[in-house]
């Protein structure tokens, strides 16, 4: 249940129950009242009548009567005692209010009719329903205006907050979310942990930018010198570790252009089939290419490029022969037949310098992020997934024209 309808649920229980309350208070209190004032009445006639017939032996007064048959038995027996009282009873003449005391010849009672008063209270109860009625539509109709409010603002905020989490860390909630209660005490709170996030994320990002620039000089210096180096196995084994740190300072170089979103694509129309062999033949690597349905694509080659020449060196690096790579119109699949994904990879998306698991392999965790990176570029979709029948798949969608 939202909390919308929570918050209506609630205020229409707590208004009946107030209003039906409130209600039979107001129904006692005025069934009391009335049945007081006939009382009264019956026995102010009950004591003149009592005293005219003392006087004079005539019995008088109005519903004045001796020895009356349809006296209730209660005020009969009283009568009887010697002592006085009053019944609201029912008979075929409708409902009374009889008063009676004892005289020499019997019970002497009056007889007050109480029709009246039971229409007065009967219309009484049906305006208390009515005002009921409308206090309770009222009061819920109120409490679902609030509920609305306060639901609309927790939802742009959980809207904004879902935009936080998926990058966009300069959103800030407290531009959509006014007033000065709970809610917006929690959009302040989430504000404020945006800007935390997205400073962070930042240093994050100038400190990769700036160790990467900071290692591209000396470097440069030892690529060199290690191509003085005299031929032998131990030139060879220092020259392929400087290559391949000096791939990573590339690749943490390009993390960090893709990041700080300072990239933009080069758009031409090629298609995709050509571009797709082109990559396999610059990566040779052993993949197969399956072509299902070829298109026409505008997109930008260098980045396809890199997306797929990462996607395939990581499959031949951390999975498994054979690896195919599908081509169905815009959409391209590359899978392996290996351990597959990890369960992290699949939750949260690549991370740098995460391999996640040790049977995939080697590697910085560079590759997946970097063609991540690239798709987000060219508007593309990437996204992994492990086969059903085994091993890791990679599905990219190129966007349309």
């Amino acid at each position: 249940m939202t909390l919308r309808r929570q918050i209506a649920t609630a205020v229409a229980a707590i208004s009946v129950l107030v209003a039906v309350a409130v209600g039979l208070l107001v129904h006692r209190a005025m069934i009391r009242q009335h049945v007081d004032q006939a009382r009264t009445a019956a026995l102010t006639v009950l004591d003149s009548s009592l005293a005219e017939y003392k006087r004079s032996g005539d019995v008088t007064g109005r519903g004045a009567a001796l020895n009356d048959p349809a006296l209730p038995g209660r005020l009969r027996t009283l009568s009887a005692g010697g002592r006085q009282g009053t019944v609201l009873a029912a008979d075929g003449q409708g409902e009374s209010m009889w008063a009676a005391g004892p005289v020499r010849d019997g019970a002497f009672s009056v007889r007050v009719d109480f029709t009246q008063d039971r229409r007065s209270i009967a219309d009484l109860d049906r305006i208390i329903l009515l005002t009921v009625v409308a206090a309770v539509f009222t009061t819920v109709l109120a409490g679902v205006l609030v509920a609305d409010r306060i639901s609309r603002r927790l939802r742009t905020a959980a809207t904004a907050a879902r935009g936080i989490a998926a990058g966009g860390t300069d959103t800030r909630i407290g531009e959509l979310v006014d007033g000065r209660d709970e809610v917006a005490d929690l959009a302040a709170a989430v504000d404020l942990m945006s800007r935390t996030l997205h400073r962070r994320l930042e240093d994050e990002q100038r400190f990769t930018a700036d160790v990467a620039h900071e290692l591209r000089t000396p470097l440069t210096g030892l690529v060199t010198a290690a191509e003085l180096l005299p031929p032998g196995r131990p030139t060879q084994l220092v020259q392929n570790r400087v290559q391949a740190l000096r791939a990573l300072v590339e690749d943490l170089l390009e993390v960090s252009r893709l990041d700080a979103d300072a990239e933009s694509p080069d758009l031409s129309a090629v298609p995709l089939e050509r571009a797709v062999r082109r990559t396999v033949t610059l990566t040779g690597l052993d993949v197969t290419v399956e072509v299902a349905t070829d298109e026409q694509v505008r997109t930008d080659l260098r980045r396809l490029d890199r997306i797929l020449g990462n996607l395939l060196l990581n499959a031949h690096r951390h999975g498994a022969a054979p690896v195919l790579l599908h081509v169905d119109g815009r959409r391209i699949t590359v899978r392996d037949h290996g351990p597959g994904y990890p369960d992290d990879l699949l939750q949260h998306g690549p991370q740098r310098f995460r391999t996640n698991a040790p049977e995939r392999g080697r590697g910085h965790g560079l590759g997946l992020t970097i063609a991540t990176g690239h798709a987000r570029v060219i508007d593309a979709t990437l996204t992994f997934t492990n086969h059903p029948t085994g091993g890791a798949l990679a599905t990219l969608v190129l966007p349309p024209d």
